[in-house]
């Protein structure tokens, strides 16, 4: 499995930046199982970082690794779109696949 590195960019503790935190999280800790750093960053604390990767609209967050590198902003309440755009996705195939072996699903 790989490990991600994800970065959250947020305005400030709003209800919308909250949300994002908590479902991004979630999808963390259910799809990668703990192979994961996030990093949450204000960008009214830290405006250069967020100058820096030209953020333009919070919340937005950035997959830096594996590569290629993504990009979604939101409040990532929609898990599906939110795997897909960050390209978690195959992710969860590759745990749906070893499932299936476990239980010996024929998968040819």
């Amino acid at each position: 499995m790989s490990y991600y590195l994800l970065k959250l960019y947020v305005t400030g503790q709003t209800p919308r930046s909250r949300r994002a935190i908590e479902n991004l999280r979630r999808i963390c800790d259910e799809e990668l199982r703990g192979e994961y750093e996030m990093h949450v960053i204000d960008v009214l604390d830290r405006p250069q970082l967020a100058e820096d990767e030209k953020i333009l609209a919070t919340p937005t967050v950035v997959k830096e690794l594996p590569m290629p590198m993504r990009r979604i902003i939101g409040d990532l309440s929609d898990a599906d779109k939110v795997l897909l755009g960050l390209d978690l996705q195959s992710c969860q195939l590759r745990s749906d696949t070893a499932s299936r072996k476990e239980e010996g699903v024929d998968l040819a």
